[in-house]
């Protein structure tokens, strides 16, 4: 007997796939949250220490 033929292989295979199939969300959130993040920290520094230094001669 193959492990194809085993009903609670077949579903063990099928939670793996859900799981393989819901992973990517979660890596999407947190990659989205440091980009975020990063552009934050970019539009501080940029008014915060940028522009309030004015043009320099």
């Amino acid at each position: 007997m193959s492990s194809h033929d085993d009903p609670s292989a077949r579903s063990e295979d099928e939670r793996v796939e859900e799981i393989v199939r819901a992973g990517p969300r979660g890596a999407l959130t947190v990659t989205g949250i440091a980009v975020a993040i990063v552009i934050g920290l970019w539009f501080l520094f940029y008014f915060l220490v940028f522009l309030p230094r004015g043009v320099i001669h």
